[in-house]
């Protein structure tokens, strides 16, 4: 079996008095691409934000391979190898593309030539990017804000990269663009952590599936199954 790159067993957490997570199990193994699928206010965003440090978790463990994250700081997360690109881009918007792609490597040291090779490989990942590297990222559109969040979070040179909501507001073919590249990074051997609300296009991508509803994990397994399970159908995808 492969090892896993991220174990998350009993996680709950919330904001304040206000429980969100109840007891969440989730792993995701290396090498692989998981998606997670709920309704809007299920939790999706807050677990993303409890791994990465963002949430404070009340109990449960986040394990990977420099320990137990749960209580730790986003920077201290983000050292043992798991990077956060946040729903909405969160983009430094009066900074080039190229100074944003820089921030993704703000622990890594500077004059690393590895740095040097990682941000070639995002401007060829993307070229766009490399042809819009001096203008300020606010000037991108919606999908070139998103390949650059995308790049700033390959640029931490992470094990497990999370992405909330890949289309959010995108055309379709920038979706088909994106999701290509999560295949190429994933097969580069990235782990993801997929959010994404088309879920169709979530579960084409990922390996395997879980969902989330009220919180609570109900139902995980192959992308392939879950896609055909009837109340996935009739819940998520509009098929009876």
């Amino acid at each position: 079996m492969a090892e896993n790159i991220l174990e998350i067993s009993g996680l709950q957490g919330g904001y304040g008095e206000i429980q969100v997570l109840w007891g969440v199990d989730l792993a995701v193994e290396a090498g692989e691409m998981v998606c997670l699928i709920g309704s809007n206010g299920a939790g999706k965003t807050t677990l993303l934000k409890t791994i990465s440090g963002l949430v404070p978790a009340t109990s449960g463990s986040i394990v990977t391979d420099a320990g137990n994250l749960a209580g730790k700081s986003p920077e201290e997360v983000l050292r043992a190898g798991v990077a956060h690109v946040p729903e909405g881009r969160r983009l430094f918007r009066t900074m080039s593309v190229r100074d944003n792609l820089m921030m993704g490597a703000y622990l890594r040291p500077q004059n690393d030539p590895q740095v040097k090779r990682d941000l070639e490989r995002v401007m060829t990942m993307f070229p766009r990017l490399a042809e819009r590297a001096r203008q300020d990222a606010g000037t991108l559109s919606g999908g070139e804000q998103q390949m650059c969040a995308i790049g700033r979070g390959i640029m931490s040179d992470p094990k497990l990269l999370m992405i909330d909501e890949l289309s959010l507001g995108l055309a379709p073919q920038a979706v088909d663009m994106l999701g290509e590249a999560l295949v190429d990074i994933n097969r580069g051997g990235v782990a993801i952590l997929l959010i994404e609300q088309d879920v169709m296009t979530a579960l084409d991508l990922a390996h395997r599936a879980y969902i989330l509803d009220r919180g609570r994990i109900t139902l995980s397994g192959p992308s392939s199954e879950i896609a055909n399970a009837p109340a996935v159908r009739e819940a998520y995808i509009g098929v009876t």
